[in-house]
């Protein structure tokens, strides 16, 4: 990775506080990798031998389930990492991860990325951490999908994908990556007829606009009263 991406590489939340020495070195240890959309990176029960953060684009994590569904864990935005926790198990990828759009990727292999935690052992805290967060948010999607109606996860859902990644538009906040109703389903443990009607429910009210693999959130105090309620 030229010394120009270091930039990137300091966005990551494995990284963001280390010196400009320690960035290069993590970057001269790692392989970039153009994703185009629609590539999958790891396939679910692939072994877990490499370690990853995106620099730019999105990723999605998508796990199959055992009666075939699928259900979209989690958007990766840039700065974060994916695969790591398995590798470093030493465990089979749990879902996949398939690029939204075009991409870019650092990888390593795993052993070169435990040689990079005992020479920057701020690395392995950020990554205990991040595994800790990532537990977090799974616990409460957990307790979403047992406690909250369908309208509420969906709602809560899309003001999730807008704090992550939303930027302002005239018409409001949008979601700057496609998204499809289908994906938003899988998220939330719903049907994308369920959440086709809902969506053209909340368009109607001036509370989203959506069309074409895109949402924008125009009224969000609307929308956290549907999740909250």
């Amino acid at each position: 990775m030229p010394i120009a991406d270091l930039n990137l590489l300091r966005r990551a939340e494995m990284f963001g506080s280390l010196p400009t020495e320690a960035l290069a070195d993590i970057a001269a240890a790692g392989l970039p990798r153009r994703l185009v959309a629609g590539e999958r990176i790891f396939a679910q029960g692939d072994p877990g031998v490499t370690c990853h953060t995106l620099m730019e684009g999105r990723v999605k994590i998508v796990q199959t389930l055992p009666d075939g569904t699928q259900a979209v864990l989690r958007f990766i935005g840039p700065g974060e990492m994916y695969g790591t926790v398995a590798a470093l198990m030493d465990q089979p990828f749990p879902a996949d991860a398939i690029a939204v759009t075009e991409s870019v990727e650092l990888r390593w292999g795993v052993s070169n990325f435990r040689e990079l935690m005992r020479r920057h052992p701020e690395i392995g805290v950020r990554s205990t951490a991040s595994a800790g967060t990532r537990l977090f948010d799974l616990q409460n999607r957990i307790s979403e999908l047992s406690t909250e109606r369908v309208e509420q996860r969906i709602a809560r859902a899309v003001l999730r994908l807008a704090e992550q990644a939303g930027r302002p538009t005239p018409q409001g906040t949008e979601i700057d990556f496609p998204i499809t109703r289908q994906e938003l389903a899988e998220m939330t443990g719903s049907t994308l007829h369920t959440v086709s009607r809902t969506l053209a429910a909340w368009d109607q009210a001036g509370v989203t606009a959506s069309a074409r693999r895109r949402v924008i959130v125009r009224d969000r105090a609307a929308l956290q009263a549907m999740a909250d309620h």
